[in-house]
């Protein structure tokens, strides 16, 4: 397929125009990479002698006193409190524990056992007679019993319905087939 001259004339200045815009293309592109490159070598010369020194003086004036005063609080607070530990808590806990361990070792005498037991009768029986101490009652007779088999019945009747509740129905249950085939005969 031939084309005519005018239609190749055409073509060939189109392509021209393209080559030509590419050319331009070419040359714009590689103008903007260098202006980038020169931009980015200005942020960073700007960053080091601008933004590099209030950062690092905001730091040194803000950041770091406050960082240390913390840690002066801190090792404060957990030596105050290492002090009170080992000043007042350990002692503390050293004497409650053997005075418990003594009187540990007193109640093992059977002569102390005795005598505790002799002065809690003597002590119980003094006191009931002032009125101090009220005496122990006495079993209230019959109704005391009967109360306490009415409870076990009545404990024994909710064991019972929560068994009879929980237990496995399966064998209450009727199949389907089993239906079926009583149907059919």
């Amino acid at each position: 397929m031939a084309l005519s001259r005018k239609r190749q004339k055409e073509l060939n200045r189109l392509k021209g125009q393209a080559e030509n815009l590419w050319e331009d293309q070419k040359e714009l592109l590689d103008h903007a990479s260098r202006v980038v490159r020169d931009a980015s070598r200005q942020a960073a010369q700007y960053a080091r002698e601008e933004v590099s020194p209030r950062i690092r003086e905001t730091f040194e004036d803000s950041v770091r006193p406050a960082v240390n005063s913390g840690l002066r609080n801190a090792r404060s607070a957990a030596e105050s409190g290492r002090e009170r530990v080992l000043n007042d808590v350990l002692p503390a806990m050293t004497s409650a524990l053997g005075t418990a361990l003594a009187a540990i070792e007193v109640a093992k005498n059977r002569q102390v056992r005795d005598a505790i037991g002799r002065a809690t009768r003597i002590g119980t029986d003094l006191g009931t007679r002032v009125g101090i101490v009220k005496p122990k009652p006495a079993p209230a007779g019959a109704g005391r019993y009967i109360l306490i088999g009415i409870g076990v019945v009545a404990f024994a009747a909710v064991a019972y319905a929560a068994w009879q509740t929980l237990r496995a129905d399966d064998d209450l249950w009727i199949d389907d087939e089993s239906e079926t085939a009583i149907a059919d005969e």
